[in-house]
């Protein structure tokens, strides 16, 4: 007899394939225990009693399928999340950077744009930003509107400034934003080199030659093939001696790519294509 996690599982991936199929949105490389609790909140939200009724109204509302998207898709970061990575940015790759006339950082699944100016903002630093050109993407429209609009809560910026100070800022953090009722806004010179776009790490290509990438908290979501398929699109991505920068959970250990990228800093998960 089927039972009651059987059967919502066998209606997930009947709901990720007709998402699929409906709005090419590939879902179905995610990790289960993920997508089992942000559908059943998204369940809850949008009043549905099953999957089946869920994809029903996705199917045929365009409306709802964003919504859903929202759930699918929603990660959490801040303006220089774990200060020591940055640090390590700090030391190990921009000096590197510096020796390039011109050079391409890739921000893949940017999401809301923290980690993006949070970039800008050390390449100002050290003087590289205008050498750059910055790609932020994400599979969610609304995330990216997000980001390019550069606007958060007001009330994160005392967890931005210590995050900033701690992954080695010597300036102030407010010196990029300007704050006005109950939000921050970022200055919008930071996003002079910056190209905001859809791009999906599940169905999409490569689509420039760059020199550092970070996807960080992202691969903590794929099921091992989905983490294959965007490493090789990182490791075909970047050039040789390029950078990549993994979140702190994340490492290259149980890929099939592991060998193509030596280790720069085990502790910040930073590698060096080979």
């Amino acid at each position: 007899m089927t039972t009651d996690r059987e059967l919502f599982d066998l209606e997930l991936g009947l709901l990720l394939e007709a998402i699929y199929q409906r709005y090419r949105h590939d879902f179905r490389g995610y990790s289960r225990p993920t997508l089992r609790r942000r559908l059943t909140q998204a369940l809850e939200s949008l009043d549905c009693s099953s999957l089946s009724e869920l994809q029903h109204r996705v199917l045929r509302d365009p409306a709802v399928f964003t919504r859903v998207l929202g759930f699918l898709t929603v990660m959490v970061s801040d303006v220089f999340r774990d200060p020591p990575f940055y640090a390590a940015l700090r030391a190990r790759v921009l000096p590197v950077l510096a020796t390039y006339p011109s050079f391409k950082l890739w921000v893949a699944g940017c999401g809301s744009g923290e980690e993006v100016y949070s970039l800008a903002i050390l390449l100002e630093e050290a003087g590289l930003r205008e050498r750059a050109i910055i790609y932020a993407t994400d599979v969610s429209a609304s995330a990216l509107r997000t980001a390019e609009q550069g606007i958060y809560a007001l009330p994160r910026a005392q967890e931005f400034s210590r995050n900033y100070l701690q992954g080695g800022g010597a300036r102030s953090l407010s010196d990029y934003y300007v704050a006005a009722y109950d939000k921050l806004a970022f200055d919008r010179r930071l996003r002079d080199n910056v190209v905001f776009s859809d791009h999906s790490l599940a169905t999409d290509h490569v689509f420039a030659e760059v020199h550092l990438i970070t996807c960080r908290n992202v691969l903590i979501y794929f099921d091992q093939a989905l983490k294959d398929r965007a490493l090789g699109l990182f490791h075909d991505s970047l050039v040789r001696r390029g950078f990549l920068g993994l979140g702190s959970k994340e490492s290259l250990r149980s890929s099939v790519h592991r060998d193509a990228f030596g280790e720069l800093d085990r502790e910040n998960r930073l590698y060096e294509r080979l």
